[in-house]
């Protein structure tokens, strides 16, 4: 698809995502979900982007122009947006966020009436409309049809009450130390209200945004500021969200970030114990470490791997009936009580989970070792199909052969090609990680 990537739209905004493109695009969602129309309203949120002000403007024209009245909630976080598609019955969501990307880049991210993100099928139905003039021009409105739009600025309220039912009533925060860090993005409000509602004592970083200080220096990708707060205050946990609060990085009470699949093999052993979890199986992605799917194994948990991605995990959830799953990377989905990713309902049972298990966050999570493995991205201009890469898959095969696993793949929301190799033998892989880079540099550059 030319518009479309792994996560809906996203590119430099003005320039890949502009006013124009940004209008049109709604234009073609709108007339899309009029189909199913039942309420003819969309609701349509953002993260902190100064750029998101153009976007907003620009969405709220194009869903308007095709009939649609527009409900503006202003930033919130990605979940947020999910729930309250469905909470407040809307035909559809949209979140104007490019999630962990720099504050010059932007996304549009769509949701159906269920607070559902979009499958493949329908993102290519919407790419589909918007290049077709003679739809575009015939489905725009005169007179009264065209939508109108309010903003409401209270939908905060149910949105925090949603969350915080999801945290166990036997129990409370009394006592806790929190630091967070909602880098400068969409869950600066939210945030610290439900934590401190609950009981804690919350110490909160990061939360002056600016427009352009999202995600810079701070949140789920830089989370060495966290862990010195957490230090400083002597926190008995630290959280760090990203632009728009749909990950998760945990750091414990030593400052030590906890691995993503740790994290994802100790709340489904805990959801699992709690008698929460659905099947006694979660879903995760191609990324997580082998040593997660052992540790399961012979805690009687299934494992089932989908591609990358939070909407491929949500729909593996779906397909098998199960309620957890999650990515390496601090998406963590638990369908009881999100639809998506959602950082603060996972923050909630990773310090509900620390609580009851009566040890300190870093003992509390020491629960396996992982597998050596190595991640490391090559810059691309162009995505060349690795399989028309001669000698290739060669390569690939002699890995599996020599008990490596790997996963090559380009992201789907830059330029990168991601590299991942993991095995028994750190050094061999190592070594394997040099070879392989150095051969794809080369047939990459031809």
């Amino acid at each position: 698809m030319k518009l479309f990537g792994t996560d809906g739209v996203r590119g430099k905004a003005g320039v890949k995502l502009d006013a124009m493109t940004a209008m049109r695009l709604a234009m073609a969602a709108g007339i899309y979900f009029r189909k199913e129309s039942k309420n003819n309203k969309i609701i349509v949120g953002k993260d902190t982007r100064r750029s998101g002000y153009m976007i907003e403007n620009a969405i709220v024209s194009g869903l308007t122009a095709v009939g649609y009245n527009v409900i503006q909630i202003g930033p919130m976080p990605t979940p947020a947006i999910a729930f309250l598609t469905e909470n407040m019955r809307c035909d559809a969501g949209i979140m104007i966020s490019a999630s962990h990307n720099p504050y010059y880049d932007n996304g549009v991210k769509f949701f159906d009436a269920k607070g559902n993100k979009l499958n493949e099928n329908i993102e290519k139905e919407i790419e589909k409309i918007y290049f077709d003039e003679t739809i575009i021009k015939k489905s725009q409105k005169e007179g009264m049809q065209i939508g109108s739009s309010k903003r409401i600025d209270d939908v905060i309220g149910r949105y925090i009450v949603h969350i915080k039912n999801s945290f166990p009533n036997d129990i409370s925060l009394n006592g806790i130390r929190i630091v967070v860090d909602t880098a400068n993005g969409a869950a600066y409000k939210v945030a610290p209200t439900i934590f401190s509602e609950l009981g804690a004592e919350v110490f909160v970083i990061n939360n002056e945004p600016n427009g352009e200080n999202i995600n810079q220096s701070c949140g789920a990708l830089h989370p060495e500021n966290l862990s010195k707060e957490v230090k400083k205050v002597r926190a008995d946990i630290g959280f760090a969200l990203d632009g728009d609060a749909d990950r998760l990085v945990v750091v414990d009470e030593n400052g030590n970030v906890i691995d993503g699949d740790k994290l994802l093999g100790a709340l489904a052993f805990y959801l699992k114990n709690e008698k929460k979890l659905s099947k006694d199986a979660i879903s995760v992605t191609v990324m997580s470490n082998k040593a997660l799917e052992d540790f399961l194994n012979k805690k009687g948990i299934s494992l089932f791997r989908c591609n990358v991605g939070d909407k491929n995990v949500l729909e593996v959830l779906q397909k098998e009936g199960l309620n957890f799953g999650g990515e390496q990377s601090g998406h963590i989905i638990l369908s009881d009580y999100a639809k998506t990713g959602d950082a603060l309902a996972s923050a909630l049972q990773v310090v509900a989970f620390v609580i009851k298990s009566g040890k300190k966050t870093s003992e509390a999570f020491d629960i396996f070792e992982l597998y050596p493995q190595l991640l490391e991205n090559i810059r691309v201009e162009k995505k060349i199909p690795l399989e028309d890469i001669d000698g290739y898959t060669d390569i690939i095969s002699r890995l599996e052969n020599d008990g490596i696993r790997s996963l090559v793949r380009y992201s789907g929301t830059e330029n990168l090609l991601r590299i991942l190799l993991e095995g028994e033998d750190k050094e061999n892989i190592a070594k394997e990680m040099r070879e392989l880079k150095k051969f794809l540099k080369s047939a990459l550059s031809d």
